[in-house]
């Protein structure tokens, strides 16, 4: 192991240090420079764990129980751990791929000062052009439709504090909340948003946990799921969905100040988040059973309280830091599509972004279903951004013998060698199309279009209780 170690120390020495010596120099003339580089510039190991594990689950803690509801509880807590490790597992081989592509990258001195990589660019570096094509398309529309659902997320959650306005309005005014992270320059600065982020999640889950537990099961609950394919591959693509949340690992990646150092971070993050996900959707669903059939979000059944409402008003505040790290990739893009990646100027380059933010806003209204779309964004568009791409990807840049020999990252302890390697990649891929995309497409799409045939594109208030006049609807 020690060679190993010290190959790779090696191998990444000068962009390390080259990269971290820059961060300091931009540090260090500033006054009051300890506080901010506290809170600010993080780019150790620890800050991508926080990093990982809050941009992991978000909103999509509310809608598990709605997915135990879909599914049965036995089949639920399976497939949470089962993708659980397959989403490991593929931000494993990113992070192989992202190595090898800055090592080969190093060797021809190229320099990414004031430059973020990003997965397209990676993989148009490992297979070129078409790839980087597929890669970009996927990821895009991933993270656009991940932005998307922080929006309809933060407009559902405050309607259960204040129901005065509708949920469409109370989207057009998170929008404009949520707009205000084209300041924030890259996942370097993002160290304090993502330990209060993680510190958010954590009171939510526990606090479902508890407040199911606490108030017992509702009377003449029934648990009847699975009941149809079509809810139970719904809900099956929904948990798909929550562990596939590495769309941002290559950039989490490149904020660090030693990349090579990733590797098993998602994994520790992944087991840090079973301990939220798997007690609140398994003690919801216990106390409300089917009744998280038609109550997508999870709030929407516990009582209004004060503690209710601190666990709303903490998730909306997450839901800002995860549409950040939706986003910033986006802004990334756009910056480099326009030419203004390399400038400094924060005001300068969150003004060049506002324009990704308009699209954004404008699909949360048009499909504000919240649930459903995450099912769908699962199928669609998780299930080959970050499982299928990269178990292809790797597989095709360590086809030759030569590649495998070069390879700048050895096999992992547990795979002596390149046939179980492929042979695990070859399994993921097979799985995901035929189970994520093809079962999963067919039962999300239909669910989603059901709720476009029963609500209507731009619905004004969706899943909301029928208003009774002088009365709240709590």
């Amino acid at each position: 192991m020690l060679p190993q170690s010290q190959a790779e120390e090696a191998m990444v020495s000068s962009f390390n240090l080259t990269e971290r010596d820059d961060r300091e120099d931009e540090k260090s003339d500033e006054p009051g420079s300890g506080l901010k580089n506290f809170l600010w510039h993080g780019g150790s190991v620890y800050d991508a764990w926080f990093s990982c594990a809050s941009n992991q689950v978000a909103q999509v803690l509310l809608t598990l129980p709605y997915s135990f509801s879909q599914m049965g509880m036995l089949s639920g807590i399976i497939l949470q751990v089962f993708y659980g490790i397959l989403g490991s597992w593929t931000a494993y081989l990113i992070s192989i791929l992202y190595i090898e592509y800055r090592s080969r990258k190093e060797k021809e001195n190229v320099s990414f000062k004031n430059h973020v990589i990003q997965w397209f660019e990676v993989l148009d570096g490992l297979l070129g052009p078409y790839w980087k094509a597929v890669g970009l398309a996927f990821n895009c529309t991933f993270l656009l439709f991940g932005s998307v659902i922080q929006l309809i997320a933060c407009a559902s959650n405050i309607y259960y504090i204040d129901d005065n306005l509708d949920k469409r309005t109370w989207t057009y005014i998170f929008g404009a909340c949520c707009a205000t992270t084209v300041f924030i320059p890259s996942f370097h600065n993002y160290r304090i948003w993502s330990f209060l982020g993680l510190g958010m999640t954590t009171y939510t889950a526990w606090y479902l946990t508890i407040g199911a537990l606490v108030n017992g099961q509702v009377e003449g609950v029934t648990h009847s799921g699975p009941t149809k394919l079509v809810l139970y591959f719904t809900g099956a693509t929904n948990i798909l969905y929550t562990f596939g949340g590495h769309a941002v690992t290559v950039e989490i990646m490149h904020a660090m100040w030693k990349p090579q150092k990733f590797k098993y971070i998602y994994l520790l993050a992944t087991l840090y988040v079973f301990t939220l996900t798997l007690p609140s959707a398994t003690a919801m669903y216990w106390a409300y059973g089917d009744q998280l059939l038609t109550h997508a979000n999870a709030f929407a059944l516990l009582p209004r309280n004060g503690w209710r409402d601190a666990a709303v008003i903490l998730m909306l505040i997450h839901q800002f830091i995860t549409f950040g790290f939706a986003c910033t990739p986006l802004y990334f893009v756009w910056e480099k599509v326009i030419g203004m990646h390399d400038t400094k100027s924060i005001f300068l380059r969150a003004l060049v972004r506002l324009p990704v933010v308009i699209p954004i806003w404008f699909l949360a209204i048009i499909f504000p279903f919240f649930g459903p779309i995450n099912s769908a964004v699962g199928a669609l568009l998780v299930s080959f951004t970050v499982y299928v791409i990269p178990s292809l990807a790797h597989m095709l840049t360590f086809r030759s013998a030569s590649a495998r020999q070069n390879a700048a990252e050895k096999l992992p302890f547990f795979l002596p060698n390149w046939t179980l390697m492929f042979v695990v990649n070859t399994f993921i891929v097979v799985w995901v199309l035929v189970v994520g995309f093809g079962f999963g497409g067919w039962a999300s799409m239909n669910n989603f279009i059901n709720q476009v045939d029963t609500f209507g594109l731009f619905a004004k208030c969706y899943q909301c209780p029928p208003r009774v006049p002088g009365a709240k609807n709590h």
